[in-house]
């Protein structure tokens, strides 16, 4: 069995599935000695995770973790919450280190193992290499070329990024990807099967609703909002031109669809423009400064930012970073669809946890 976490008449089946290696093989027995698995997963950094197993010596002398001959680094392990007869993946990646720890009394010592998600995988070797070098190319071949490199597929739902790009890579494969990223102002996500870059999903279709004072149907423990004004609303940028005939300047507003009927913007306030200004980064020309700035304006116009904690059982699914959720039951100013930002997944046993911070640029509910 897997770590089970049922506690209560009202939840489902909860439990954590973990499976290691090329073949997936479930840790069956180690269960018996796993304390606990916590995983964080966020749109902007890779997905981790932590295991931690309490272990004890047999009659031999060996210790029924360490040495049983399944945990190493690099071994492939997926995470997945089971609710019921259905499995949902929480993380997919490679074990990144081992702790093993050996304190005073034996009955104490704990196996501790850290993993991360497939990015792990393109950060092993610096490359030097000109891409669009025989004919200029875009962004979204060059990632995707680097992904088959290493049996990755690129999301179709992908952005296509800048093109008419002869581009120097100077690092490791995600190092480069994340640069690429930032230069056209996208995220980069290794989701389940596939890894999406590309700009914010805000129209996505919504995942299962967080129900707060809900009655039976609640599945959210907490929930907290922060209204924060002191975002601008635009962002500008100066750069020298090019031929050194003066300067280029620019300023760009959130291009991002509303998340409720009423923007968060505080334009029409009285107050006069609310506009921060970035300083041009290395090498990027207007293409990449102006996308940048695009990128902050949107960050920037999720003013309103929600922070809770979700009963895995009775919610019944993974909360997935990166796309939209609906909350009810807050009210109605603040109640409606939210983007997910970080998820923080437990497993313990005292239940499947999830805590999440969620953002929004607008107020009122127009999901029903």
């Amino acid at each position: 069995m897997a770590l089970d976490i049922l506690s209560g008449k009202l939840r489902e089946p909860a439990e954590c599935v973990i499976s290691i290696g090329a073949s997936k093989r479930e840790l069956v027995d180690l269960y018996p000695f796993l304390m606990e698995v916590t995983a964080d997963i966020t749109r902007d950094r890779a997905a981790t995770a932590t295991l931690k197993f309490e272990t004890r010596r047999d009659e031999n002398g060996r210790w029924l973790v360490q040495d049983a001959g399944v945990l190493a680094p690099w071994e492939p392990i997926v995470i997945k919450a089971a609710f019921g007869s259905t499995t949902e993946e929480i993380m997919n990646g490679y074990i990144r280190d081992i702790n093993a720890g050996y304190p005073g009394d034996p009955g104490g010592t704990t196996v501790t193992v850290k993993c991360q998600d497939a990015s792990l995988k393109l950060d092993r070797e610096h490359k030097r290499r000109t891409w669009g070098e025989d004919a200029p190319t875009s962004d979204r071949i060059i990632v995707s070329s680097i992904l088959t490199d290493h049996g990755l597929v690129l999301d179709p739902g992908s952005g296509d990024g800048l093109s008419g790009l002869v581009i120097h890579q100077n690092g490791t494969d995600i190092r480069f990807l994340r640069n690429r990223a930032a230069a056209n102002g996208f995220e980069l996500i290794f989701g389940t099967g596939t890894v999406y870059f590309g700009p914010m999903r805000l129209d996505a279709e919504p995942q299962e609703t967080i129900m707060v004072y809900a009655g039976p149907e609640t599945s959210c423990y907490t929930f907290a909002v922060t209204d924060n004004g002191h975002k601008p609303d635009k962002v500008g940028f100066d750069m020298a031109a090019t031929d050194g005939a003066g300067v280029i300047s620019g300023v760009v507003g959130s291009d991002l669809p509303i998340l409720g009927s009423d923007s968060a913007d505080s334009s029409g306030r009285g107050l006069g423009d609310f506009t921060w200004k970035i300083n041009r980064r290395g090498g990027a020309d207007e293409a990449e400064l102006r996308a940048m700035a695009q990128k902050l304006a949107n960050e920037f116009s999720m003013k309103v930012t929600a922070t809770g904690e979700l009963d895995g059982a009775l919610y019944g699914h993974v909360l997935r970073a990166g796309e939209p959720v609906r909350v009810d039951g807050v009210g109605e100013r603040y109640g409606g669809i939210y983007y997910v930002d970080a998820v923080r997944h437990r497993f313990s046993p005292e239940g499947y946890r999830q805590r999440f911070t969620l953002l929004r640029n607008g107020y009122g509910d127009t999901s029903w």
